[in-house]
């Protein structure tokens, strides 16, 4: 909290010292409040409600199109984990541009918040002999395993720990979420995360407006901006209303699967106690919920 409350009084006195600027370039109380805003977490569902109205009323500006911006608190009795097949995944990456497509992310410069990579069989897992940059004429290539990585949403999640504005947090539903409005661009959470699962915008973010997804969540894939990190958050939007990550839902061969920890009688269970599972990188006790199995 006293990190939080020296933000918002470094700010408030810019702020001030600025205003007369401010209003001589032509901007407006409702600009101002939105850069004083609070952390989410601190705010009433009245405030929450306001913000949430108002970015769909710019969106519909900026994109021509009415939007749908959610706000909806995790599911009680819910901690979502995610598994994926190592000997199913044939690295077609319908995975990335699903998730390109469902979380709006920037086109041009590009991210991409899963990333494959296409590993020797007889080296196993291997990050430094790994590569995300194949491109054979199909997949999967002789001799070859894929190995996609996307944030391990973490129980002990480092990149929280580091961000000097408490911008970013774990949810209790287990989702690590990022408030854009919050985030001070210094990525130091990037440079915490060991499973480079953190993207930092360099440019303005670029989506065609044909392609713009208008089913959105403040902490999950609303339009980012430039200057602020962002992340996997599990597709928030979609399985806080009870459906898959975009992700699960394209995997042509069923390598993704997705559900509750908290459920004894999930998949995602059936999984965790039957089967050959792996997470990695489990020497730095980050205790990720992004596990790997071998289902054959």
């Amino acid at each position: 909290m006293k990190n939080e409350n020296s933000r918002r009084s470094f700010l408030k006195n810019i702020a001030l010292a600025s205003f007369a600027t401010l209003a001589l370039s032509g901007c407006d109380m409702k600009a101002l409040e939105e850069f004083l805003q609070q952390n989410f977490r601190t705010l009433s569902k009245k405030e929450k409600n306001k913000i949430i109205k108002n970015l769909a009323i710019d969106y519909k500006k900026k994109y021509g199109k009415e939007f749908n911006v959610s706000d909806k608190p995790a599911l009680e009795g819910t901690l979502f984990g995610y598994a994926l097949d190592l000997a199913r995944c044939v690295g077609c990456r319908r995975c990335v541009y699903a998730c390109v497509k469902e979380n709006n992310q920037s086109r041009e410069p590009q991210v991409h918040w899963i990333d494959v990579l296409q590993m020797e069989k007889e080296k196993g897992i291997d990050f430094a002999h790994s590569t995300s940059q194949y491109n054979p004429e199909k997949v999967p290539s002789e001799g070859h395993f894929y190995l996609p990585v996307a944030c391990q949403q973490c129980s002990n999640p480092q990149c929280t720990t580091v961000c000097p504005v408490k911008a970013t947090w774990q949810e209790p539903d287990g989702i690590v979420v990022v408030d854009y409005n919050w985030c001070i661009g210094c990525r130091y959470c990037m440079a915490a995360c060991p499973y480079g699962a953190r993207h930092f915008n360099w440019g303005e973010p670029t989506i065609p407006v044909e392609e713009i997804n208008t089913e959105m969540h403040y902490l999950g894939n609303r339009p980012r901006m430039k200057g602020v990190v962002e992340k996997c958050t599990f597709c928030i939007q979609r399985v806080r209303e009870g459906k898959y990550p975009s992700c699960v839902e394209i995997c042509p061969v069923g390598a993704r699967k997705f559900g509750n920890l908290l459920d004894p009688e999930s998949e995602i269970r059936y999984i965790l106690e039957n089967k050959r599972v792996l997470v990695l990188k489990q020497e730095l006790n980050t205790q990720p919920k992004f596990y790997y199995f071998f289902g054959i």
